[in-house]
């Protein structure tokens, strides 16, 4: 069953500038990302350590669901989150295909 257009409308995806990473502690999957929107900057919490390095990150823009409710995961505050494809196991990060201004929204 899918979702309606309606529903689909409620999801802001934004890109965002990765400007820090660090490791969750206690967490070998996970890290944190604090992420720059052009007028704000958020956090978000990713299980991508295993295939990202800190240095792959830092500086480059990706896509993110932009208004998510917070939640906390590993005593850590998720804001949003970034978005990847998943190919037999592997994460390959969603990313535009030119730099544009943080903050963007994908229409």
């Amino acid at each position: 069953m899918g979702i309606s257009i309606d529903e689909f409308r409620k999801v802001e995806l934004r890109v965002g500038k990765i400007i820090d990473v660090q490791e969750v502690e206690g967490s070998k999957k996970l890290l944190k990302l604090i992420v720059d929107f052009g007028d704000v900057k958020k956090q978000a919490i990713a299980g991508i350590k295993e295939q990202y390095k800190k240095e792959d990150l830092i500086g480059k823009q990706y896509v993110f669901v932009f208004n998510l409710e917070p939640k906390k995961i590993f005593n850590e505050i998720s804001e949003c989150m970034i978005l990847a494809a998943e190919d037999n196991g592997k994460i390959v990060l969603i990313k535009p295909e030119k730099e544009v201004k943080n903050g963007c929204l994908i229409k």
